[in-house]
């Protein structure tokens, strides 16, 4: 009954939270910009308004459901930064990138778009990615970053500390140039949760 109720509160979220502030050009608008294929996806968002939570489409269905929650501060690392746009997207429980098409543009399905609160919180409803059956590498989220003013980066991936593919090596490189890569999964009212900081400029991108 517990995780019955727990469900039910999971698809409110889902269904009923609202966005509020965003100021970029969305794919809503008739006119499609003239960049729209080649932009960064952080501007692809369908929603009017962008607030600090959403929800990677499947949430509900999946079974390794994932809730991720952080705080982004300024450089200083103390700061928090308001009004900061993160973008994810991730593969598949099965470690497969679901590809999609909207206006000929190709995206991924499994995508979600947050705009930082005034405490620079943030919120993802999401699940464990799988790892890609045929390769080696880790299962990681993947996010991009917009500070307001500025344009879009990718940032380091989010990456689970129960992988078997995280070695001790592996591990110890991350952790000493920033172990909040590494999402520490514990489990509660049946999702995981985990949390992951980040601080403006100090993550540089290390995929392709």
């Amino acid at each position: 009954m517990k995780n019955l109720l727990t469900l039910l509160s999971l698809v409110f979220i889902v269904s009923f939270s609202i966005n509020l502030n965003a100021q970029e050009i969305n794919t809503t608008s008739e006119e499609i910009p003239q960049n729209y294929k080649k932009r960064s996806p952080i501007y692809d968002y369908s929603e009017k308004q962008l607030n600090s939570v959403d929800t990677i489409p499947d949430f509900v269905s999946r079974s390794n459901k994932l809730k991720i929650t952080g705080t982004i501060y300024e450089n200083d690392g103390v700061t928090p930064a308001k009004n900061v746009l993160l973008f994810i997207h991730q593969a598949d429980e099965d470690g497969n990138f679901d590809l999609k098409r909207h206006n000929k543009k190709r995206y991924v399905k499994h995508r979600g778009w947050i705009r930082t609160d005034a405490n620079g919180q943030y919120t993802f409803y999401t699940f464990v990615p799988g790892k890609y059956m045929f390769g080696n590498e880790l299962a990681q989220i993947l996010p991009i970053i917009k500070e307001p003013n500025k344009p879009e980066y990718k940032i380091e991936s989010f990456v689970f500390d129960n992988d078997p593919l995280l070695t001790e090596s592996c591990r110890s490189k991350i952790e000493e140039t920033n172990p909040n890569r590494i999402l520490k999964l514990d489990k509660k009212e049946g999702l995981f949760v985990a949390k992951r900081d980040i601080i403006l400029g100090k993550e540089l991108e290390i995929y392709k």
